[in-house]
């Protein structure tokens, strides 16, 4: 028992958690494009109970837009990439905040579910730079 407490320790390194394949801003981008459409039928719309499902929803689709974006920026995105792309860490805290309280959730302005998207192709145009090298 004693021998298993004190035994060299082996250090080990992976890239990621699961195979990198499991990775994928198209996540982010399908949920943001799913929140413009939202914000458009939204304001189409005058019926009030309409108009609230579709805020919910759109407030959903905006949380879920974050959480992938996240799941890129802390688990696939190493300080290799970070030092190779500086602006890395300024994207993705743009676009988390584009998807936030004072983004696509707390508003049905369009103009700003753009602004998400263009996020998100910039993040992802780096993501597929780092899968091909």
């Amino acid at each position: 028992m004693f021998a298993r407490l004190f035994a060299p320790t082996v250090a080990v390194s992976a890239h990621c958690d699961l195979p990198c394949g499991v990775y994928d801003p198209a996540q982010a981008r399908i949920e943001a494009e799913s929140v413009k459409a939202v914000i458009a039928k939204a304001l189409d719309s005058q019926d009030p109970d309409f108009r609230t499902r579709a805020i919910v929803i759109k407030e959903q689709r905006s949380n879920l837009v974050k959480e992938h974006l996240w799941v890129l920026w802390t688990d696939y995105f190493k300080p290799p990439h970070f030092e190779k792309y500086p602006q890395l860490h300024t994207l993705f805290n743009e676009a988390t905040k584009l998807a936030g309280a004072a983004g696509t959730k707390g508003t049905l302005d369009a103009d700003i579910a753009d602004q998400l998207l263009a996020k998100i192709d910039e993040i992802a145009k780096i993501f597929w730079e780092t899968k091909a090298a």
